[in-house]
């Protein structure tokens, strides 16, 4: 095994899972894995005996990946990137103008 390599055991909702990741990311993967488990109660306590197993999970799945949409919606920056270059070449144009 390497040495930035760990072996950790993540407990997600009733399941406990092994799994050896990056010893940086360990944070991330318990914070995941609550993430996972949190939601997956909300949903747990709403519809089981109602929905299968199977369907609750994947209601939680949908649920985080809608989040993760929605943040990655929030951080793309190619909307700004666009206007500052045009407002860049406006100001440039309106420059070079006043020059000549």
């Amino acid at each position: 095994m390497e040495n930035n390599k760990l072996p950790i055991t993540l407990h997600v909702y009733d399941e406990d899972i092994k799994v050896t990741i990056n010893r940086e990311d360990e944070e991330l993967y318990r914070n995941a894995a609550k993430r996972i488990t949190d939601r997956y109660n909300v949903y747990a306590k709403a519809y089981k005996g109602k929905k299968s197993d199977k369907t609750i999970g994947l209601m939680t799945l949908i649920d985080i990946a809608l989040s993760y949409e929605r943040e990655k919606g929030r951080n793309d920056v190619t909307p700004f990137n666009e206007m500052l270059t045009r407002l860049t070449r406006e100001i440039e144009d309106t420059l070079g103008e006043k020059r000549s």
